[in-house]
């Protein structure tokens, strides 16, 4: 008798997603206490929107074979260039980058958001498809290149911000299966190279807050108030806290954007360092689990993807944690699942799902090759 693979859910995953999805929407709800209550409305509708439809999506990627992502990973390559491209021609200028498109007059969304999910899916499947000859240099560097076009098109916006985010993930998906020590050494080589490139070609704005992160008092009612004030609140909290919805800074909205990239400080502000630990425990359990998944997957497309997507929630967790402390320059990174981010919200449980996925599907071989080819 043939035993049926097993189906495995990761709930403990799934718990702490859930555990942080809750903590985020009160937190959202908190800091838009403060707004026009049609404005508040507004911010809520769109928040549990995204919740609800993020959620319908992260579970139907769940149970949906991930293998076949990978068959289709040069059209899902494609659409990410040609997204990309769109930005650069018809995008939306916000803080000198031409980062957002708008469509009518109330919907907009960043596609870079969209596209790190395609592009750490195409780029798993080329790393999948030339493992074999990873360290050879001709064959990293077609890895490279076609891992790079998408950041090159960021770039030209300019994002910086989210251009490093794609670095980082590249590094780690790249690094994951194996990739010889010297070529990590040669690629921290070019990057101090590349500083002085880097800095100027960045516009004023962007220069403007390496300054305030040097020197937050340089500007301290303006570009540097962003960290100023949240020091402040996140400090003011102590160990327990002022209490939910009780946090002065941001009721008396001392602390710009205080319900997307700055809701950290709140959180320290309205819940404490207990909060703040809690929810820091959380992102722990929930990238544990995912390094659990990208070492015990079938095969080197689902772990190379679950790496990518491990080393994207990393970044932003630790960039927007950090630029709150200080230690790091302030970003537009929202922090996963806590901050008000529609597009990032849907995006982020989509990624979810698809890790879901590969452990959902371990061991069972429901889409082979030869399946494909009957659909064609």
């Amino acid at each position: 008798m043939i035993k049926k693979p097993k189906l495995r859910i990761d709930i403990i995953l799934v718990m702490s997603i859930l555990a942080l999805l809750a903590f985020g929407t009160i937190m959202v709800y908190s800091t838009t206490l403060s707004f026009a209550k049609p404005v508040q409305n507004g911010l809520m509708k769109t928040h549990f929107l995204s919740l609800a439809l993020g959620l319908v999506v992260m579970f139907t990627l769940m149970i949906i074979d991930y293998n076949i992502w990978g068959k289709l990973y040069l059209f899902i390559y494609a659409g990410c260039i040609l997204l990309l491209v769109a930005t650069l021609i018809f995008g939306k200028t916000v803080h000198d980058a031409k980062s957002w498109i708008q469509i009518g007059s109330r919907f907009s969304f960043q596609p870079s958001e969209f596209v790190k999910v395609g592009l750490i899916i195409s780029l798993a499947k080329y790393i999948d498809k030339n493992i074999e000859n990873l360290n050879n240099p001709f064959v990293l560097l077609k890895i490279l290149a076609f891992a790079f076009l998408p950041v090159f098109l960021i770039l030209l916006q300019p994002d910086f911000g989210t251009a490093i985010v794609y670095v980082f993930f590249i590094f780690i998906m790249i690094f994951s299966q194996g990739i010889s020590l010297k070529y990590v050494m040669y690629a921290i080589g070019l990057g101090i190279l590349s500083i002085p490139a880097l800095w100027f070609s960045m516009n004023q704005y962007q220069k403007n807050r390496i300054y305030d992160f040097l020197d937050p008092t340089r500007d301290a009612m303006g570009s540097g108030r962003q960290v100023i004030q949240g020091k402040i609140a996140l400090g003011s909290g102590k160990f327990f806290g002022r209490g939910l919805f009780k946090g002065t800074q941001n009721l008396y909205k001392y602390v710009p954007e205080k319900h997307t990239d700055s809701i950290f400080a709140i959180v320290g502000e309205e819940t404490g360092f207990l909060g703040g630990a809690i929810m820091i425990f959380l992102y722990y359990i929930m990238l544990h689990r995912m390094i659990n998944i990208a070492k015990n997957s079938d095969n080197v497309f689902g772990s190379a993807m679950v790496s990518g997507f491990l080393g994207m929630f990393l970044f932003h967790i630790v960039q927007n944690i950090g630029m709150i402390l200080g230690i790091l320059p302030v970003t537009g990174i929202p922090l996963p699942f806590i901050s008000y981010a529609g597009t990032f919200q849907l995006t982020g449980l989509a990624c979810i799902g698809l890790v879901l996925s590969v452990n959902y599907n371990r061991g069972a071989k429901r889409f082979t090759d030869d399946s494909f080819e009957l659909l064609k």
